[in-house]
């Protein structure tokens, strides 16, 4: 988890840093966070498009210049070769519902969390795969 943390310190977006780690057999396989795609300009530089239009945390995740943590983390896996099956996933916030569909895709198994994420349609889709998810509050792992 802290190294989810350290990665989250990456992100580029100005409402909230998320940090993502996939991990299989002790090993680290990628890594991601959420931020505006390569080669896209990053809210930094034109602003938040979430706050420009109103929208409340949880909801449009589509309108938004970013990528999310755990998305970066597959697509980085993808982009080397590197197989997600069976993995774990320890990630900063717990994935939304669209993360969460793409995680089951990827084989991911487990989901570690340090943040809790309030997505009933996420949680169901986690219990109904079967996928073990565990919280891991900063105070368990932080300094």
């Amino acid at each position: 988890m802290r190294m989810a943390e350290l990665v989250a310190s990456r992100s580029t977006c100005l409402r909230r840093h998320v940090g993502a780690v996939l991990v299989r057999d002790r090993r680290i396989l990628a890594t991601g966070y959420n931020g505006a795609p390569k080669k896209l300009k990053h809210c930094a530089e034109t602003g938040c498009l979430r706050e420009k239009l109103n929208i409340p945390s949880g909801e449009r995740h589509e309108l938004c210049r970013g990528i999310h943590a755990e998305q970066n983390a597959i697509i980085q896996a993808a982009l080397f070769g590197i197989s997600t099956k069976g993995a774990s996933l320890y990630c900063t916030t717990k994935p939304c519902i669209i993360c969460t569909k793409m995680l089951i895709n990827a084989g991911i198994d487990r989901f570690v969390v340090g943040e809790m994420y309030p997505d009933e349609l996420a949680d169901d889709f986690i219990k109904e795969a079967g996928i073990e998810i565990e919280f891991m509050p900063r105070e368990e792992y932080g300094e």
